[in-house]
């Protein structure tokens, strides 16, 4: 069970997602303002943020950075402003999923779900250092070298290489990388998958023409070589 902070200034949204997760055994913590919701994250220390983002004192994207700037606890925003470029703005500042309003309720638990499990993943896993191609993992600290020398990977592209070193050798689905690191709304949305992999790549100095380390099986998935 988790400690989950909702910042939401109508009252009647934060009354149902009280209800709903302290029914999950949940508990829960409230906020109305970008204020309110910084000291509320600063004091109360939430495994999990609900974050909308147009509140009454200013943009809940403030909120959003400064959680960024110390912690990559999950945040799943909810807003009624649900196009396409404001989704991979939130999700490009840092966002682990985003909702629309309104919303349902059985998909808001099972998005949550999935942001916790893949919480305690990070948590519980191990760091990894793979000798051949001379590159370390450590999840505890959010942190990458290869030969000695720290990469710097943002949010998305850690989780992206930590899933696949978690099975080395072996073909991860597109569709499963995109549901536990994007959730389960964006199964479809290849191109971020993409976009995020290009991005890996380059900063770990990998070919995708001639890979040693990620390996690209066309429209199937991705596999991690390095050993």
């Amino acid at each position: 069970m988790a400690h989950i902070l909702v910042i939401d200034d109508e009252q009647a949204i934060r009354r149902f997602l009280r209800i709903s997760l302290s029914a999950e055994g949940h508990q829960v913590s409230e906020a109305v303002s970008v204020n309110e919701g910084l000291t509320a994250y600063r004091h109360t220390h939430p495994d999990l943020v609900i974050l909308d983002l147009g509140l009454p004192d200013g943009d809940g994207m403030a909120v959003l950075q400064a959680i960024r700037e110390h912690h990559q606890l999950p945040v799943l925003v909810l807003s009624a402003r649900d196009g396409e470029q404001e989704k991979v703005r939130l999700l490009d500042a840092g966002a682990n999923d985003y909702m629309s309003k309104p919303f349902g309720i059985q998909e808001m638990m099972a998005r949550i779900r999935v942001l916790l499990r893949q919480r305690v993943g990070l948590i519980q896993s191990d760091s990894r250092h793979f000798d051949g191609c001379g590159l370390s993992i450590d999840a505890t600290n959010h942190t990458v070298t290869l030969k000695g020398d720290e990469v710097g990977l943002s949010r998305k592209e850690f989780a992206l290489l930590q899933a696949l070193v978690s099975h080395p050798g072996k073909l991860v689905l597109q569709s499963q990388l995109l549901n536990d690191i994007w959730g389960p709304s964006h199964k479809e949305d290849t191109h971020y998958l993409r976009i995020v992999v290009a991005s890996l790549r380059r900063k770990l100095g990998d070919n995708p023409q001639a890979p040693h380390l990620i390996v690209t099986e066309p429209g199937i998935g991705y596999r991690f070589i390095g050993n």
